[in-house]
């Protein structure tokens, strides 16, 4: 139970960056989400835009933990360790 748990963290923390990502490109920019991510990439700003999705995975992590759903949370961690390294390596 408790890999499945931090599984679906792991799946909620990147979705969760997605999601962020995906909305400040649609209201900050007059770009849709393929050309901004493209752009943002080319500029060298893709790890700014991850780091703005990310953010929203701080409200995510205090709610799971104030849930008690300590592995869950603890994935959420773990895919912005994910992100993280993709961020060096993108």
């Amino acid at each position: 139970m408790q890999k499945k748990d931090l599984f679906i963290g792991v799946l909620v923390g990147l979705i969760t960056s997605f999601i962020g990502c995906f909305l400040f490109i649609t209201f900050f920019t007059s770009m849709d989400f393929a050309e901004g991510y493209t752009n943002l990439k080319a500029q060298g700003s893709l790890g700014k835009l991850i780091t703005l999705g990310a953010l929203l995975n701080i409200g995510i992590v205090l709610l799971l933990f104030k849930k008690n759903k300590d592995e869950m949370a603890k994935g959420v961690i773990l895919s912005l360790f994910i992100l993280t390294i993709y961020t060096l390596f993108a």
